[in-house]
């Protein structure tokens, strides 16, 4: 009785602050209503001890529940991660976004970073696939009308990046992260002699086979390699969706070996995800702490300031910056989509708390993007002190 009279309490309270078309339902089938409005999200908590996550609904404290199967969500996930958020953001005792001073900075060494992707990448490859277009490009499309559905999206995506680092037939491309291989196949189908790195086994031997079987084996090297092993000098090199991984106080380190390894004139195009915090704090509303534990151990976003002033640091001479974050949120929003439509095959893949963890993920980050929580950045830089003469005097080429 105690427990029902404290979750009342609650509920009557935040009533009082919102009209959340939300229902709460105990174990013993008691409902509460948090709003007069037909409830389009239900909890469902399965126990006493599972009280204390809705006491303090931080985006953490309900993801955490939801994983560990403490609570059922029941509704459309979008709602779901839509009126969570409300709620988390009603509740908050503390500022939204916290410290990096509060939270213990990983030690980004190569085991732990090797091992923080395989955690993320090894589900399985056919796991990804599920929600993925058919070259699965894990990064963030471009829709140059909006109309595109995905797999064109990501098509043009790897297209206007190798214009955009004015790749021409017979030059060296490395791709620092390249997943499984789709802008390095794309690359070599334009002439140029390319070598992709990852840390992850899976992506690495699925995009061997795609250039076995595109006959591409002389044009692309796929390697299992850490990128501060990779020797030698490129004319161009690519990283997508790879320096989230790095750590922001490792980013100066991470763009002066980029540096080292390009080669004269050359020209690097970094497209990563950003923290609109100018502090490069942590994500609202506990989002990034949840994200941290069970979605990208040790993985960690920098503002797009901090991130520039690392490759001034590293000896990169930024060129051109250009704000995907509209293009992340329909990305991600996509994946979700397809994600819930294939639901049933991914639950008889992996495990409910896998199933979980990625349902609300993918469904909060088309959330996260579209309030600029985060954003995505393609960046275009060159060695610095270098006249760019290979470069032509307008963005019109990044469009052909």
């Amino acid at each position: 009785m105690f427990t029902e009279m404290k979750l009342s309490a609650w509920t009557t309270g935040v009533r009082s602050k919102l009209k959340l078309p939300l229902r709460v339902e105990l174990w013993n089938g008691q409902t509460f209503d948090l709003s007069s409005d037909p409830p389009r999200v239900t909890i469902k908590v399965s126990g006493p001890s599972a009280m204390r996550y809705l006491m303090v609904p931080s985006l953490y404290n309900l993801g955490r529940a939801y994983v560990e199967g403490a609570i059922d969500l029941h509704g459309r996930v979008a709602d779901i991660i839509s009126i969570g958020n409300e709620l988390a953001a009603s509740s908050a005792k503390v500022p939204g976004r916290l410290s990096r001073a509060l939270h213990l900075i990983p030690q980004h060494t190569r085991e732990k970073d090797a091992e923080a992707i395989r955690y993320h990448y090894d589900v399985s490859n056919e796991f990804y696939q599920q929600f993925l277009d058919p070259n699965m490009v894990y990064s963030c499309a471009y829709f140059d009308t909006g109309a595109e559905d995905l797999a064109d999206a990501q098509v043009k995506k790897i297209d206007h990046i190798l214009n955009k680092i004015g790749l021409q037939r017979g030059h060296s491309l490395l791709d620092i992260g390249c997943g499984w291989g789709a802008l390095v196949i794309r690359a070599a189908q334009r002439g140029a002699r390319c070598i992709g790195v990852t840390l992850s086994e899976n992506q690495a031997a699925l995009a061997r086979e795609r250039v076995a079987r595109l006959g591409l084996q002389d044009m692309v090297e796929i390697r299992l390699q850490d990128y501060r092993d990779v020797e030698g000098q490129f004319d161009r090199i690519t990283s997508v969706g790879m320096f989230e991984h790095v750590g922001v106080d490792n980013l100066p380190e991470y763009f002066e070996r980029v540096n080292k390894l390009l080669g004269p004139n050359g020209v690097v195009m970094n497209h990563g995800i950003t923290t609109t915090d100018i502090e490069s704090r942590s994500t609202p509303y506990g989002g990034g702490e949840f994200i941290d534990q069970y979605v990208f151990p040790h993985g960690e976003l920098a503002h797009l300031s901090t991130v520039i002033k690392a490759m001034q640091q590293g000896g990169l001479e930024v060129r051109d910056v250009e704000n995907l974050r509209r293009h992340y949120a329909r990305t991600c929003a996509t994946w979700s989509d397809n994600f819930e439509n294939n639901a049933e095959k991914i639950k008889s893949m992996t495990d409910q708390k896998h199933y979980r963890i990625w349902r609300v993920y993918l469904a909060g980050c088309a959330y996260a993007f579209a309030h600029d929580w985060i954003s995505l950045y393609q960046i275009v830089c060159g060695k610095a002190g270098q006249d760019p003469v290979q470069i032509p005097w307008s963005r019109q080429y990044m469009y052909q």
